[in-house]
């Protein structure tokens, strides 16, 4: 008669940790931003003059998110909204701004400012950022190793990640020579110079391709973590990719030689010449392609697919055409839609997003639901099953139910602002989308242009051509309003017109 009553002991006692170890486990994040990569830039967005059939993979494994808007119309804000969950009109940083004039990296986020890594850090997760970093000069309080990133390659400075063969990457908060010769990303060919002869650009190549060391370092750091299948692993991939200057390996830029029109870009619109810039643009994302292709094996091969989220998306969308060689236009980068890097409008802010978790997200889904970065902190942090850690305060709203399948209320509402690009702001709400310009000309402008005031019906007009302001009061002021409570003044990012004497 003991016995039973031993092992029911023994049971009851050993309860407790059969219960811990019934918990799911918390899912891997692989999350992938491209650098100016526009809404038509993959096949699975449209994109007809080169493919793109790994990052494609994780459309055709999961979720394409229609209506994703990036956190800025820039590279820095826009991060810092990803990772804050905050939006630019409370960000921390609100435009692209050097720490000092001649120093390397930007103007540094506050401590404790990361959210996101820093609170899957604290849930456990081994945090690695690999590639453009953008929110914090080495040696201060935004350098990736304060802001919960335990494992860091690659650039700190986006003006350094001008340069693909630059003469140095960080390691962790290591500079390290890499290699290459020392040369500025923005030049002109010189007086002379044969724009014909491929022997004109030698000069603008170096030795070793930094996208090359940056994904080879995050696949170390995939390896070695999926050989730790018991702790949850954040690996957050910024890469410099499409961004300027036009600059790519010859193996690459081979395979697309004489497939397009060319004329040689000389240099006269900023960044680096090339002789064959459409070539240089395709071979460059069809490169990073690559890339992310090897990463998705990766977690095939270890059978980390279902326990995995993967996300691709962009910081903004693409380049204006006069700048850098670039081809927006002949590639349709921003698909239908108007305006282009720096602008409001759907064209500067409205990027790819494609999000795969095997096994949870319905593989070949679309949603049509507004989503922006600020809705990955909460999402992610819901989908890791630590939804109350996402603090008050924030601007994101999690739509893990969407990526699950689930029906989800819409968004009421998406702001955006920049002091940058003579001082905008937007808003989107249901159908219907304000935009504001004008708002900070240059203090020195003769004859500064007065502000404006837009209203689209983008279910109509998508593609913002027709301002329906005069014929729309009502939804016009509803939106202005929003605009108005949405915006706080900042003496570090001011807006002249909204912020009056405190901008000056």
């Amino acid at each position: 008669m003991q016995l039973p009553a031993l092992f029911l002991g023994i049971a009851l006692a050993a309860l407790p940790s059969l219960l811990v170890a019934a918990e799911p486990a918390r899912p891997n994040i692989l999350f992938i931003i491209a650098d100016d990569l526009g809404y038509g830039d993959l096949s699975c967005t449209g994109q007809k003059k080169f493919t793109t059939p790994n990052i494609d993979r994780i459309a055709t494994g999961g979720m394409r998110m229609t209506v994703h808007y990036s956190g800025s119309s820039v590279c820095a804000p826009s991060r810092c909204v990803l990772m804050t969950g905050h939006h630019p009109g409370h960000g921390a940083i609100r435009e692209n701004a050097q720490a000092s004039p001649k120093g390397e990296g930007q103007v540094p986020v506050p401590a404790g400012a990361l959210t996101l890594p820093l609170t899957l850090k604290k849930l456990g997760y081994t945090t690695g950022a690999f590639g453009k970093w953008g929110l914090g000069a080495p040696a201060t309080t935004g350098e990736p190793l304060q802001q919960g990133i335990d494992r860091f390659y690659g650039y700190n400075c986006q003006a350094a990640a001008h340069n693909y063969y630059p003469t140095h990457l960080w390691d962790n908060d290591k500079h390290i020579e890499i290699g290459n010769p020392g040369f500025p990303a923005h030049q002109k060919l010189p007086d002379g110079a044969d724009a014909a002869s491929p022997a004109t650009y030698a000069a603008f190549n170096g030795k070793n391709y930094a996208p090359d060391l940056i994904g080879e370092q995050a696949r170390k750091f995939l390896q070695t973590q999926a050989a730790q299948k018991d702790k949850p692993f954040f690996l957050f991939y910024p890469t410099t990719v499409p961004h300027l200057a036009l600059q790519v390996p010859e193996d690459s830029l081979k395979e697309f030689a004489g497939k397009y029109p060319e004329t040689p870009y000389t240099g006269g619109r900023g960044y680096l010449p090339h002789a064959t810039p459409r070539a240089a643009y395709a071979a460059m994302i069809t490169r990073l392609d690559r890339e992310i292709g090897k990463l998705l094996d990766i977690l095939h091969e270890q059978k980390l697919d279902e326990s995995t989220i993967v996300v691709f998306t962009s910081d903004n969308g693409p380049l204006y055409d006069e700048l850098g060689g670039t081809d927006a236009d002949f590639f349709a980068s921003a698909g239908s839609f108007r305006g282009r890097k720096g602008s409001l409008y759907e064209g500067g802010v409205r990027v790819p997003c494609l999000v795969r978790w095997t096994g949870h997200i319905a593989p070949g889904t679309t949603s049509d639901r507004m989503t922006g970065f600020e809705d990955w902190l909460p999402t992610l942090l819901e989908l890791a099953g630590a939804k109350d850690q996402t603090s008050a305060g924030r601007d994101g709203a999690s739509f893990a139910p969407t990526l699950l399948g689930q029906k989800q209320p819409e968004r009421p509402f998406l702001y955006r602002e920049t002091p940058g690009y003579t001082g905008q702001q937007s808003v989107r709400s249901g159908q219907w989308k304000a935009v504001r310009q004008n708002l900070n000309p240059p203090k020195k402008a003769a004859n500064p242009k007065p502000p404006t005031l837009e209203l689209f019906d983008l279910a109509a007009d998508p593609g913002e051509t027709k301002d329906l302001a005069p014929s729309n009061p009502e939804e016009l002021a509803r939106l202005s309003a929003i605009m108005k409570a949405e915006h706080t003044p900042s003496t570090r990012w001011p807006i002249s017109v909204l912020d009056g004497a405190a901008a000056k």
